[in-house]
């Protein structure tokens, strides 16, 4: 009998949980031909949640508990949790309920028809207007940046994986890893299922700006070296553009020596664009050294405190 995990990572979230097992239950039951297993890892919450996960671990043996040690970030320890299923296929989503479980049967249905990966792409969204105009250009500009890569627009993360793929992914050690450019860059024959991402009905989101730009930097940083490529040819069109700009001023002032003056205001224009281009691009190499000193280190994605359900227990993610 052929195993489905349902992988999920969780801060915060005691309102969503039970809500969140009971749907993915019912859905796993259409499929009585399936065994089941449930992974969630909490990043050590504040409220109640780990209550929550605690008693319905007691309730169901295969719904197994990852409780880290401290929070590691809503990149890291998600992508420990799908790293420790032992499924035939894992779905990985949110526990925030905004990605319905209901989708999960067409998941199931598209991986019966052999597709080794199946996502799940937003056809609409309750986000506000201005956040999903930035997605769109976020994608727009991955896409452009790195066109050797297959990055899926309107992609969360959520979706289907077979062994195959997560035996793939392994491969990776990525200690700070961008799953959303891995799906692609892996590969595998993919089907995409669309759905409506629905608003929060409990609690808040976790995300804010600052969340949000590291995760698209992170993007940036792991599937494309063309910023980089970009500074240098940059500065080689600026230089030359500096060059002719001064030459057209030294050719004007010959001509009209006594009625030309250059004036400070393009000096300090210039000055101050330069200068502006040159944090930017310095920002740029900043966060590629960032990325290089994330991989020197070589750390864990997560230390565990405790697992529930497991077969085995550890405190170290084996990741």
């Amino acid at each position: 009998m052929k195993t489905i995990s349902i992988v999920s990572g969780c801060y915060n979230e005691e309102e969503n949980l039970e809500e969140l097992y009971q749907r993915c239950l019912a859905v796993l039951q259409k499929f009585p031909g399936y065994d089941y297993e449930f992974i969630l890892e909490d990043n050590c919450s504040t409220d109640g949640t780990r209550s929550v996960l605690r008693k319905l671990a007691a309730a169901d043996p295969k719904f197994k508990v990852i409780l880290n040690a401290a929070n590691y970030g809503h990149i890291r320890s998600p992508f420990n949790a799908l790293l420790n299923a032992s499924g035939d296929a894992a779905v990985w989503m949110c526990s925030d309920l905004q990605e319905p479980p209901e989708v999960i049967e067409e998941f199931i249905r598209k991986w019966e028809e052999g597709y080794r990966v199946v996502v799940g792409v937003r056809s609409g969204t309750h986000a506000s207007l201005l956040m999903e105009c930035s997605r769109k250009c976020y994608y727009a500009s991955l896409s452009f940046f790195a066109p050797g890569e297959t990055v899926i627009p309107k992609f969360t993360g959520f979706g289907l994986y077979d062994r195959v793929f997560l035996d793939a992914l392994k491969r990776f050690h990525e200690p700070y890893p961008y799953f959303r450019g891995l799906v692609g860059e892996i590969g595998f024959r993919r089907a995409e299922v669309p759905f409506v991402q629905e608003r929060r009905k409990h609690g808040r989101t976790k995300n804010n700006f600052f969340t949000l730009y590291d995760m698209a930097m992170t993007g940036f940083v792991n599937h494309t070296k063309l910023p980089l490529r970009l500074a240098g040819f940059t500065g080689f069109l600026l230089a030359i553009f500096s060059f002719l700009t001064a030459f057209a001023y030294l050719i004007y002032k010959l001509l009209f020596w006594d009625t030309f003056n250059l004036g400070l205001a393009p000096l300090v224009t210039g000055l101050f664009f330069f200068s502006a281009v040159q944090l930017i691009f310095i920002g740029i190499i900043g966060e590629y050294l960032g990325a290089v000193w994330t991989q020197v280190r070589n750390r864990p994605l997560v230390i565990e405190e405790e697992r529930i359900n497991f077969d085995t227990r550890g405190r170290d993610s084996k990741s």
